[in-house]
C-alpha cells in the first residue's frame, strides 16, 4: 500500500530485457534504502514492484509480461526517470490517498498548459476507466496522488494542476504531449460504482 506522495524521481541504471521479463536496476539514495530488504515492495511509476536484489545502493526489480503490457514500464530504457515511493508503514501519515500499486491502465497526455508557478496537464483515459473518475476526486497518476481539477466524461478526459514542488520531485516536468502515464483509479470510487451498476442490473 502507498500514499501517492512520491519520494523522488530517479534514473534507471540499467534495463535488461529478457523474453517476457524486464529486469530494472535503480540506484536509490540512503534514505530510501533504510530497512529495505529483498521481497519488499517499492512503487515505480505507480506500479507495485518487488525487490529482487540489493547490491550496495543498487536495487533490482523484475517486471513480468502482464506488467509490461498493462503499464509504461515496458517502454523504459537506461537513464529514464521513474517516480519512486517506498510502501507505507503502519501508522504513517497519509498525505495523498490509499494507492495499491495495481495499475488499471495507461492514459495519454493530450495537452500541457504552463503558466507562472502552475502547470496543467490534460489526459485521455481508456473508456473502461472513465466511469471511475470524478471532478475533485482522487486518481493515481504514475504513482502520484492527484486531485481531478476538471473532467469531460463524453471525451474521457481529465485535467490535474501541478504545483512547482510536485514538478520538482516527480517526472511530470519531463513529460510531453503524447506520453503515456500509469493510472490507478480510487478503489473506493470503483467499488461504489461497480456495486451500484450491479444492483441496478439485478433490478432489471
Amino acid at each position: 500500500m502507498y500514499t501517492g506522495i512520491v519520494h523522488g524521481a530517479y534514473p534507471l541504471a540499467a534495463v535488461i530485457r529478457k523474453p517476457g521479463l524486464h529486469q530494472l536496476f535503480i540506484d536509490l539514495p540512503p534514505v530510501l534504502l533504510e530497512e529495505l530488504s529483498i521481497g519488499a515492495s517499492v512503487g515505480l511509476d505507480g506500479v507495485c514492484m518487488t525487490v529482487t536484489s540489493i547490491d550496495g545502493g543498487r536495487v533490482s526489480f523484475d517486471a513480468m509480461q502482464e506488467t509490461l503490457s498493462l503499464t509504461t514500464l515496458g517502454q523504459l530504457s537506461d537513464g529514464d526517470n521513474v517516480n519512486v515511493e517506498r510502501s507505507a508503514k503502519q501508522g504513517a501519515e497519509i498525505g495523498g490517498h490509499n494507492i495499491s500499486g495495481h495499475v488499471d491502465g495507461c492514459a495519454e497526455i493530450i495537452a500541457i498548459e504552463e503558466t507562472e508557478n502552475n502547470c496543467t496537464l490534460r489526459f485521455r483515459l481508456p473508456q473502461g476507466l472513465s466511469k471511475y473518475v470524478f471532478k475533485k476526486g482522487f486518481v493515481g497518476v504514475s504513482g502520484c496522488s492527484l486531485t481531478v481539477a476538471d473532467y469531460n466524461r463524453d471525451n474521457a478526459e481529465f485535467t490535474v494542476c501541478l504545483i512547482p514542488e510536485t514538478l520538482r520531485v516527480t517526472t511530470f516536468a519531463q513529460k510531453r504531449v503524447g506520453d503515456k502515464v500509469n493510472i490507478e483509479v480510487d478503489r473506493q470510487t470503483q467499488v461504489i460504482v461497480d456495486t451500484v451498476e450491479r444492483v441496478l442490473a439485478e433490478r432489471g
